[in-house]
């Protein structure tokens, strides 16, 4: 007799076109189905640069009209960028991604993914932050990292999981999977966290 995952019986729905949230999501050993859904990303004007991934994790699940059985659980996020109390979120294009590379080269930089869990009877949200920390980068280095990986669809025009991941980031201080966009060890948390009544 198989032995199921410690959070079953939930149900996953990932409102997300990220394909790096719908590898992490899997490794939960759930069943995951995946959707989307589009808003407007701008934040409200002085929200605080640190609180704008979990409004913007609120806003999508908000904005999600499909409809959840009681096993269900939608899950949205948003992940942020901000160096020296600048928000860097997804590159209109190559050379303004290369600017954000040229922000973040030789500097500290915070990493905030936010998380909205929605169920059929709730909804709960928190966010997760990650100092870090790149070397120095030529300016043949980030021509070649916007030109090969093309990193418009991320928030400060880089992946943790990729080349420049491997070649720059000297420090990370928290959670390698907040950076890469779902900070799984707070979702499992969570889920463990909702009503229990579905609970065997």
């Amino acid at each position: 007799m198989s032995i199921p995952p410690p959070i079953h019986p939930w149900r996953l729905v990932l409102a997300s076109a990220s394909p790096r949230r719908r590898h992490l999501l899997h490794g939960l050993d759930l069943p995951v189905e995946i959707t989307r859904v589009d808003i407007d990303e701008t934040p409200p004007p002085g929200m605080p640069p640190e609180e704008v991934a979990e409004h913007l994790a609120r806003m999508k699940a908000g904005a999600w009209t499909g409809q959840l059985a009681e096993d269900q659980v939608l899950v949205t996020a948003d992940t942020t960028v901000i160096v020296q109390g600048t928000l860097l979120n997804k590159p209109e294009d190559a050379e303004d991604a290369a600017r954000m590379l040229g922000m973040l080269a030789g500097r500290e930089h915070l990493v905030v993914t936010g998380v909205c869990l929605r169920t059929s009877r709730e909804l709960r949200s928190f966010s997760d932050t990650a100092r870090v920390r790149f070397r120095p980068l030529a300016p043949e280095e980030t021509a070649y990292y916007v030109e090969r990986y093309s990193p418009l669809d991320k928030a400060g025009a880089y992946g943790v999981q990729d080349w420049i991941g491997y070649t720059a980031v000297e420090h990370i201080d928290g959670s390698f999977y907040t950076v890469m966009g779902l900070p799984l060890h707070r979702v499992y948390a969570a889920l463990k966290e909702l009503d229990p009544a579905l609970r065997r």
